[in-house]
């Protein structure tokens, strides 16, 4: 049994061509991975917008974060000749030059608000950008959850030292208090989880490294949700499936009278991201009570298929009315799109 999946007939949602670059000497690559919320009556949407200057004929150029220059970005240029460049064939996210890894692109988080969550309008400048020597090459695929009357804002750091998990935490949407980063690199994907669990708050994250181990999907726990310990390995790859390569959390998981349903996703050894579920125990959340055999989401469309990086549907963001669940994702890493699902639909599958 597959769940029925409904994708927008307003597919995409939001383009590169919709959103306003940050500075006039750079170009909107990619718009997607996005967060998403309920806030006075509309549904936001926390967009990666991934940047990077006008290409040149022989040249390799990145912006890069510089609290010295009068805007804020410098802008890095290589030749495309340089023997100390190298590039890779497949993956066009990254590059390293003299032995240091630079992105292609700098991303900042910008909201988007929708009276009916599927048109959606950007605002016309970045909501929040990286700070610090944690976040000098961006910030990246927020989730959103909101915690106690505060909306709580777990996102990628990316820097020189690696990639990490910050927090930003908001009641209004106008004003932000950072409290850094709450789990070093390497680390991401983290997803917390809407509420207390024997008297501890509790998160997913996505721990990865070098050698021994893989990209799986952990729990985690803290008294005050700033310091987290009790770390959990709780779903690794499965080899021959299609997330055989890497996995790694979505949003913050929902409680049903099943457990608690994650949305995840895994890639291949083909590099194709696709989407699946894990149940979880409502009292222990490191035991997994059932995970997708097959994925409940694939990148079928042209648009998922072809982009910045192809095959790929990810996400990092869903809202909730009752049984619907609108999932709001980024395809081929390019572009934001949405579908809906049913939960009962995906707790049927898992628990066929």
């Amino acid at each position: 049994m597959k769940a029925a999946i409904r994708r927008f007939p307003e597919n995409p949602l939001l383009t590169p061509s919709d959103i306003t670059p940050s500075h006039p000497g750079l170009s909107v690559e990619c718009v997607f991975n996005p967060g998403a919320f309920r806030y006075q009556g509309r549904i936001g949407l926390l967009l990666r917008v991934a940047e990077r200057p006008l290409q040149e004929a022989g040249w390799i150029s990145t912006p890069l974060l510089d609290p010295r220059s009068p805007d804020g970005v410098t802008i890095l240029r290589i030749r495309e000749d340089d023997p100390e460049l190298k590039i890779s064939g497949r993956d066009a996210r990254g590059f390293e030059h003299k032995g240091r890894g630079y992105l292609t692109t700098l991303s900042h988080l910008r909201l988007a608000w929708s009276d009916d969550g599927r048109n959606f309008k950007a605002d016309p400048a970045p909501t929040l950008i990286g700070s610090g020597t944690h976040e000098d090459f961006g910030i990246e695929d927020c989730r959103v959850e909101l915690i106690e009357g505060r909306h709580h804002l777990t996102y990628t750091a990316v820097s020189t030292f690696g990639v990490g998990c910050g927090l930003i935490t908001t009641a209004d949407w106008k004003t932000f208090e950072r409290h850094g980063l709450i789990l070093p690199p390497h680390n991401k994907d983290v997803g917390l989880f809407p509420e207390k669990i024997a008297g501890a708050r509790w998160m997913l994250h996505r721990p990865s490294g070098l050698g021994l181990g893989g990209h799986y999907i952990w729990t985690a726990r803290s008294p005050d949700g700033l310091h987290w310990g009790a770390h959990t390995c709780i779903a690794t790859t499965r080899p021959g499936h299609w997330d055989s390569e890497r996995i790694g959390a979505g949003a913050a998981p929902i409680r049903t009278k099943c457990g608690w349903l994650s949305i995840y996703h895994g890639a291949d050894q083909a590099g194709r991201y696709s989407l699946g579920a894990l149940l979880l125990d409502l009292e222990n959340p490191c035991r997994v009570l059932a995970r997708s055999d097959e994925p409940l989401m694939t990148a079928d469309e042209s648009y998922e298929r072809n982009g910045f990086y192809g095959n790929t549907v990810f996400t990092n963001g869903h809202v909730t009315e009752g049984d619907r669940l609108l999932l709001y994702y980024g395809a081929a890493d390019s572009i934001v799109c949405g579908a809906e699902f049913s939960i009962e639909d995906i707790l049927a599958t898992l628990n066929a």
